[in-house]
């Protein structure tokens, strides 16, 4: 009887529609001891769950641009803390606290985004990993 239960629930979980997508902590995919700043313009947002993602043209020393993806918490998240989409409009320079991943490509955990005028958000996710650095206003010492 359970090997008949277990066949049924398995059937009915693979003909759902949709698509599960795993959440990850902070410690899968980014690397607490390489933080970084990036400096730039939004160039897309990506205001979707599990995780928002603010894409930036960040330029480099020698004057040439590369693109990151910086990752956010849930766009509920966000939205709690004053960061909306009319805020992170294409083209508005940010500054970005994060941690870089750890496969080193351009992509990052964001901690803080700060404004042009000098305006400063908290973007991260809680309680997923992430080093605990007294910036996360909902965080429990």
């Amino acid at each position: 009887m359970k090997y008949l239960l277990s066949i049924t629930f398995a059937l009915i979980a693979m003909s759902l529609p949709g698509q599960l997508i795993a959440h990850h902590a902070f410690g899968a995919e980014f690397d607490p001891n390489r933080p970084l700043v990036l400096r730039g313009p939004v160039t897309k947002v990506e205001w979707v769950n599990p995780h928002a993602w603010i894409h930036l043209a960040v330029e480099k020393e020698d004057g040439t641009t590369e693109s990151w993806m910086v990752e956010g918490g849930t766009p509920n998240t966000l939205l709690r803390r004053g960061i909306n989409k009319n805020s992170l409009k294409i083209g508005t320079y940010i500054v970005v606290d994060g941690y870089q991943s750890k496969d080193r490509s351009n992509r990052a955990n964001g901690r803080d985004i700060t404004f042009a005028d000098g305006q400063k958000l908290f973007m991260g996710s809680s309680g997923t990993g992430a080093p605990k650095d007294g910036r996360d206003p909902n965080a429990r010492n």
